[in-house]
């Protein structure tokens, strides 16, 4: 029997934000119960994306935006120069992490990361699935 939820990340403007706290929160109903399974969440957007990393790296920011630089010739700048499709692509818009006896089984340093591709702050819709 699988489980689902969809929340909503607090705002937060350009940068890789530790939310592992903020996850937990939405989706311990969830897990709280599950000897063993997965859980898959899914961003739903194309200028933020969700990793896993360490949980005190402070590079990840500065490490995109030399490998996708804003100073690109971009085409698409509606909401000025979009390097978030590229990045957004590049790190994914789901991850998933295994449940082991109602907990979440991340490594010791592991962390749950928004990437906030956009200067200015944004929500952003989270789609949990626990199977």
């Amino acid at each position: 029997m699988g489980w689902q939820k969809t929340f909503t990340l607090s705002q937060r403007s350009k940068g890789c934000h530790l939310v592992t706290d903020e996850v937990y929160a939405h989706i311990t109903p969830g897990i709280k119960d599950v000897k063993v399974g997965m859980l898959f969440l899914f961003i739903q957007h194309t200028s933020a994306a969700l990793t896993i990393n360490e949980n005190c790296d402070r590079d990840m920011d500065m490490a995109l935006d030399n490998i996708v630089p804003e100073s690109l010739n971009w085409m698409h700048t509606d909401e000025g120069p979009d390097v978030s499709h590229t990045k957004t692509s590049l790190i994914g818009a789901t991850i998933s992490i295994p449940i082991t006896d109602g907990h979440l089984n991340l490594g010791t340093w592991q962390g749950i990361y928004l990437t906030e591709f956009r200067h200015a702050a944004h929500s952003r819709r989270v789609v949990a699935t626990v199977l």
